[in-house]
C-alpha cells in the first residue's frame, strides 16, 4: 500500500464539495451522521459532475487499470471514505478523506475503525450506535490513510515464499499496532487470492526487468528503453516493484538483475 499522489480537485468540484459539506455540519452529532450518510448516497451517483470529477481524479491517481488503493489488485470502483461517514460526518465531503477501492476491501471494511486516542494506551474500536451518538474520541486512526501515509513504511511484503504482508516495526510499539491493525481489517492476508495475485505481479515484473535488460544489452534506443520502464511503473501492485527494490541486495536474482541496470532501483 503506497503513498497516493497528492492530486487535486478542479476548482468546481472542490468549491461543490465544500458546499455540500456545510449542508452536513449542523445540528446534532447524531443528525450530522444521518444526514452526510443521505446526501452522500444520493449524489454520489453516475451524472453528478462533481462526483465524476471526484472520480476521474480518483482513477487518475490508482495503479495500473484503476487498481484498489487498498489492495492494488481488484478494480476499484467505489468511493471510500477513510475516515467512515458513521463516525466522522465532518468528513463526509471532504476530498483528502476519498479513495477509490474495490467492493473486496470496503465492504468488509465497512464502518470498522479504531483509534488510539491520546493517554488511552490502548486501541479503542469504534462501534455503532455508541459513537454515531456522539463524536468519537481524538487520537491516531488504527488503519493507514493512503492519502496522507505511505504504507510502505509500516508495512514489508515477504517475496521469498508467502508473499504476506508483515509489520516493519518491533512489536508493541503504535506503528506495529497500526500495521497488524490494516492488515487484519483489509484481509490483505487472510484473503487467498492477494498473496496469490502479488506473487504472479513479482514473477510479472521480473519477466518485464529481464526484458528491459536485454534491450539495454543490445543498444536499444532511448524511446524503446523509457516504453518499457513506462510499462513496469505503470502495472498493478507497485507495492511489489517497490519491495523488489527494497530488498534486491538479499535476493540473489533481484541483486544479478539490478546489478546490470542500477538506474531501475530509482524507479
Amino acid at each position: 500500500m503506497k503513498l497516493l499522489p497528492d492530486l487535486s480537485l478542479p476548482d468546481a468540484a472542490a468549491t461543490q464539495l465544500v458546499i455540500y459539506q456545510a449542508e452536513v455540519d449542523h445540528g446534532t452529532f447524531a443528525e450530522r451522521v444521518a444526514r452526510g450518510k443521505r446526501l452522500f448516497k444520493s449524489r454520489n451517483r453516475k451524472g453528478n459532475t462533481t462526483f465524476d470529477s471526484v472520480k476521474n481524479r480518483l482513477t487518475e491517481m490508482c495503479s495500473g487499470a484503476r487498481r484498489c488503493a487498498y489492495c492494488e489488485d481488484s478494480a476499484a470502483d467505489e468511493v471510500e471514505h477513510v475516515y467512515p461517514k458513521h463516525f466522522y460526518p465532518d468528513r463526509v465531503f471532504v476530498w483528502r478523506n476519498y479513495i477509490y477501492a474495490c467492493g473486496p476491501c470496503n465492504s468488509p471494511k465497512g464502518s470498522r475503525f479504531a483509534g488510539y486516542p491520546a493517554g488511552a494506551g490502548s486501541q479503542v474500536e469504534l462501534s455503532q450506535p455508541a459513537h454515531t451518538l456522539s463524536p468519537p474520541p481524538a487520537g491516531v486512526p488504527g488503519l493507514l490513510d493512503p492519502r496522507v501515509e505511505n504504507g510502505t513504511e509500516f508495512l514489508a511484503l515477504e517475496l521469498r515464499d508467502t508473499f504476506y504482508f508483515v509489520a516493519c516495526a518491533p512489536a508493541g510499539t503504535l506503528e506495529y499496532e497500526r500495521a497488524r491493525y490494516t492488515i487484519d481489517v483489509l484481509g490483505l492476508n487472510k484473503r487467498e487470492i492477494l498473496p496469490r495475485a502479488r506473487r504472479a505481479a513479482y514473477q510479472d515484473y521480473c519477466a518485464h526487468l529481464r526484458q528491459y535488460i536485454a534491450v539495454h544489452r543490445e543498444g536499444g534506443d532511448t524511446a524503446e528503453l523509457t516504453r518499457l520502464k513506462l510499462e513496469i511503473l505503470t502495472r498493478q501492485h507497485p507495492t511489489v516493484w517497490f519491495e523488489m527494490k527494497r530488498q534486491h541486495a538479499s535476493l540473489p536474482a533481484l541483486a544479478t538483475m539490478f546489478a546490470e541496470v542500477p538506474e531501475a532501483l530509482s524507479w
